[in-house]
């Protein structure tokens, strides 16, 4: 009985310290899940490096600061852009606000609709005021008031995952041994197989969104510089960032062809809005699934559900967690139904 009681307070004050532990550290968790996702996508060259000999504090100061390089730069050139546009869209927003939105001349030849339409827009976006009054204007303002406290938010965030990153590098190896041998006391040896699934999930998710989504992101870049639009460059990494989410890229290139068609380049918008549906249908629909797929043998239909389940219960970094989370799900139940075909 003593030991039982003991048995019973041990695990108690173990669970409560699991619990405050995660209570105390709420607000970085998002910053620990992001370097082990990080650490994980980037695994394979850390070994590449100490393979030739290099020590894991080097190794860790390297990546760590390959990756802030890689992933602050484009923030800053962002920033910079965003600065300097900022003028002309406040000039646009004064304009419109005093002298409305003109109708377009094409919009009233639209067949059937195209009356209606043009009436609905002459009523209620040409008339000075009508699209951005007063209220909308302040509206903008504490929008972008809102964004700049997001921004400080975030960029603590991204100092943390940095920091969290160096000591996964550098003492990763060791973790993993001992998440290994807790895992297999625990759960017995299938333990230590499902922190390989989830550690195969984690990179196969990597693969499947970001780098096809960069590759979005480039190709439709090449497609917003053929149909004319300014400033392409700003548009294709948008365009690559909102791509990592499934069906996330149609949101900017969407916006692109209809400004194309609001200012009469029909032919333009068509043009590349067929070739960003057909560029997020085939990466979306086949190339996604599959580089996820293969590396955690989801199906297609459990690859989807856990990437958009992941970003709707975890926020981004979900995307990655998802398919990690799913993954040890179904290899928990392909272990049971094994136990019991062979149990039979």
């Amino acid at each position: 009985m003593p030991w039982d009681t003991q048995r019973v307070a041990r695990v108690a004050l173990i669970i409560a310290i699991a619990v405050v532990s995660v209570w105390m550290l709420w607000r970085f968790l998002p910053a620990l899940a992001w370097a082990g996702v990080l650490a994980i996508a980037t695994w394979p060259l850390r070994e590449a490096l100490a393979r030739r000999g290099l020590g894991k504090t080097a190794i860790a100061s390297l990546l760590t600061l390959l990756l802030a390089f890689l992933l602050i730069l484009p923030l800053i050139a962002f920033g910079i852009r965003a600065a300097r546009e900022s003028g002309a869209i406040m000039q646009w927003v004064g304009e419109v606000r005093q002298n409305g939105l003109g109708t377009p001349g094409w919009l009233a030849h639209l067949p059937l609709v195209g009356g209606a339409v043009s009436g609905w827009w002459q009523a209620n976006l040409a008339p000075p005021g009508a699209l951005l009054g007063h209220a909308e204007t302040s509206g903008v303002f504490t929008l972008t008031r809102t964004l700049g406290v997001q921004v400080v938010h975030r960029l603590t965030i991204l100092v943390f995952t940095l920091l969290a990153l160096f000591f996964l590098y550098r003492d990763g190896g060791r973790l993993t041994e001992e998440a290994s041998a807790i895992a297999e006391r625990l759960f017995g040896p299938p333990g230590s197989q499902l922190g390989k699934d989830a550690v195969a999930a984690v990179r196969g998710a990597v693969n499947g969104l970001v780098l096809v989504g960069l590759a979005e992101g480039v190709l439709l870049g090449i497609a917003y510089v053929a149909t004319g639009l300014s400033h392409a460059a700003l548009l294709g990494l948008l365009t690559a960032m909102l791509a990592t989410v499934p069906f996330g890229a149609p949101v900017i290139f969407g916006a692109c062809a209809l400004y194309l068609l609001v200012q009469s380049h029909t032919t333009a918008a068509i043009a590349l809005f067929v070739f960003g549906v057909l560029v997020t249908f085939v990466a979306d629909h086949f190339v996604r699934p599959l580089l996820i797929g293969s590396s955690t043998r989801l199906p297609f239909l459990w690859v989807l559900l856990s990437i958009f389940g992941g970003l709707e219960s975890f926020g981004l970094v979900g995307l990655f967690l998802g398919p990690a989370i799913i993954s040890i799900l179904i290899a928990i139940w392909r272990e049971g139904a094994a136990s019991r075909a062979n149990a039979a």
